[in-house]
């Protein structure tokens, strides 16, 4: 459910300059030896149906160890903990495990075992639209309200409109794609800014709420784009390495999303900043991933109150790295942080409301009736 490619999304979407520069150089390499070796040709094994092709001319074994070899490869060059693993005895347990399969798609189910092992719970593995990560974490029922199960399973998309005629609500829920180039965050992010700011051109806005209950992860950048306006020309949060020391900040400028001087993704904003209008947050525990970056962005803002739940505690970051046969992993290469560079585990509102969601009539979400006290002043 919780996915960031900014990953970011989700890293999200990019990483570091320097690991990104690490990445890539060794990334290139082991594509090139596989090249070298004969294993770029590709054939349709019979055991799988529409399926991505393995290797011609290899059994089945062969191309199992050859994904499992190249996915323990990208762990040890880039995972968050790498160094806390005992790499030997983690992959003699895998590869004995592994010599019973017969099928490489079966072989797969060794993921969620592994990642669990690696205590990999932020990781991702992508294949053939399927998606195979460690041991989700259980929500009890009773832990959140049939008003948002009722709106989750509603598949609900982006909002921006107007409550009681004068307090801006922006709705963002998760956004997960594939296609991470700058070109296509452009296309998604502008009429996501567009709606926003058509609200700010016509209407006197004594406030906004925005709305993470929704938000389970995905690509974060169209979500801080969509924002502009109210986080301003600022950097908005950062990654960490192992030690929670910053290696990277990225920050919005003149409706360019930045990381450094490289322009990620970028919208073409229109009229004033609304940075220092009063903002509320409001957080729930499935608040996840890119979706606690949203969050994240506002910590240190002026005039701004997070409302809800503690989060999902996803606040780490993920690379995009390839793997053989068309698969990807989403992994997890470092920390999230505030503007200042500062960590949370979770990120925790001031204001406490649980399980009292209303989406039918948000006037009466206790969540948004706590906004609006702080918007009034009150």
């Amino acid at each position: 459910m919780w996915l960031k490619f900014t990953a970011h999304a989700t890293k999200r979407n990019q990483t570091s300059s320097m690991l990104q520069t690490s990445i890539y150089m060794k990334t290139i390499f082991f594509v090139f030896v596989l090249i070298i070796f004969g294993l770029a040709t590709f054939a349709q094994s019979p055991s799988e149906k529409k399926t991505t092709p393995l290797a011609t001319g290899f059994s089945a074994q062969d191309s199992i160890r050859l994904f499992y070899g190249a996915l323990f490869k990208a762990f040890k060059i880039a995972y968050l903990h790498r160094k806390a693993v005992n790499w030997q005895r983690v992959e003699s347990d895998v590869y004995s495990r592994l010599n019973r399969y017969v099928n490489f798609k079966k072989s797969l189910n060794e993921i969620t075992p592994l990642f669990d092992t690696l205590k990999a719970n932020h990781c991702i593995i992508y294949r053939d639209g399927d998606q195979y990560t460690g041991t989700k974490k259980k929500i009890p029922k009773d832990r959140y309200s049939n008003q948002w199960r009722k709106k989750y399973d509603s598949k609900p998309i982006f909002e921006a409109k107007i409550l009681d005629g004068k307090y801006g609500y922006i709705l963002i829920p998760g956004m997960v794609f594939m296609d991470t180039g700058e070109e296509n965050i452009n296309r998604i992010a502008q009429p996501l800014y567009d709606q926003i700011a058509a609200i700010k051109q016509s209407y006197k806005i004594e406030g906004w709420v925005i709305d993470l209950r929704m938000n389970t992860g995905g690509n974060c950048a169209p979500m801080l784009l969509s924002l502009y306006d109210l986080l301003g020309d600022n950097t908005i949060w950062g990654e960490l390495n192992l030690h929670q020391r910053q290696v990277s900040s990225y920050k919005l400028n003149q409706g360019k999303y930045l990381q450094k001087s490289k322009v990620l993704a970028a919208i073409n904003p229109t009229g004033e900043l609304l940075d220092q209008a009063k903002v509320a947050v409001i957080t729930g525990i499935f608040t996840g991933s890119s979706g606690e970056i949203v969050a994240l962005a506002f910590k240190g803002r002026p005039n701004t109150r997070f409302i809800g739940e503690d989060t999902s505690g996803y606040t780490t970051g993920n690379v995009k790295w390839p793997l053989p046969f068309d698969t990807h992993i989403a992994l997890t290469t470092s920390y999230d942080s505030d503007r200042n560079g500062r960590y949370y585990d979770v990120v925790r509102p001031d204001i406490l409301v649980s399980k009292l969601d209303n989406f039918d009539n948000l006037l009466f979400d206790v969540n948004i009736v706590e906004a609006i006290k702080f918007i009034k002043g009150s």
